[in-house]
């Protein structure tokens, strides 16, 4: 399972959704055992240092230099923030990537348009609000590869 939660508020969201799926199964479970599973899910050790950790990230998806991996264009990629700013007050953000190796944003056969720079708009969680024709949306950020945890 890949959890994409930021803050301590979506941490303990998660806790309230596992209490109630544990409830719809005929199952007790406190709300503190659902903060540490929560935390265990997360990658971290107990609910104390999910808690202090989450409260220390910044709202934004990511930061100026961060290392990222995602999917542009449907296509994985490996980069690095240049750039990003916050937009009608965290409501979203431009960011701007640079790509380790670019990306053929066309999906032809017969000709490739290379990219390695790119700008889009981004909600707190990376997606952007831009889509393909088929639905899908054109930059989804999905992990800060700086190694903190």
């Amino acid at each position: 399972m890949s959890l994409h939660i930021m803050t301590r508020d979506g941490a303990k969201a998660r806790a309230r959704q596992l209490r109630a799926e544990a409830a719809a199964a005929g199952t007790s479970l406190s709300h503190s055992k659902a903060l540490e599973r929560v935390a265990v899910e997360l990658g971290y050790r107990d609910w104390n240092t999910a808690s202090a950790r989450l409260s220390n990230r910044p709202e934004a998806p990511c930061q100026l230099g961060d290392r990222v991996s995602g999917l542009y264009l449907k296509q994985t990629f490996e980069g690095r923030v240049h750039a990003i700013r916050e937009l009608a007050g965290g409501m979203g953000y431009e960011v701007t990537l640079h790509f380790d190796t670019p990306v053929d944003v066309v999906e032809f056969d017969s000709f490739s348009a290379l990219r390695q720079r790119v700008t889009a708009t981004v909600d707190a969680n990376g997606v952007s609000w831009a889509k393909t024709s088929d639905g899908q949306s054109h930059l989804v950020l999905q992990d800060v590869l700086n190694g903190i945890v």
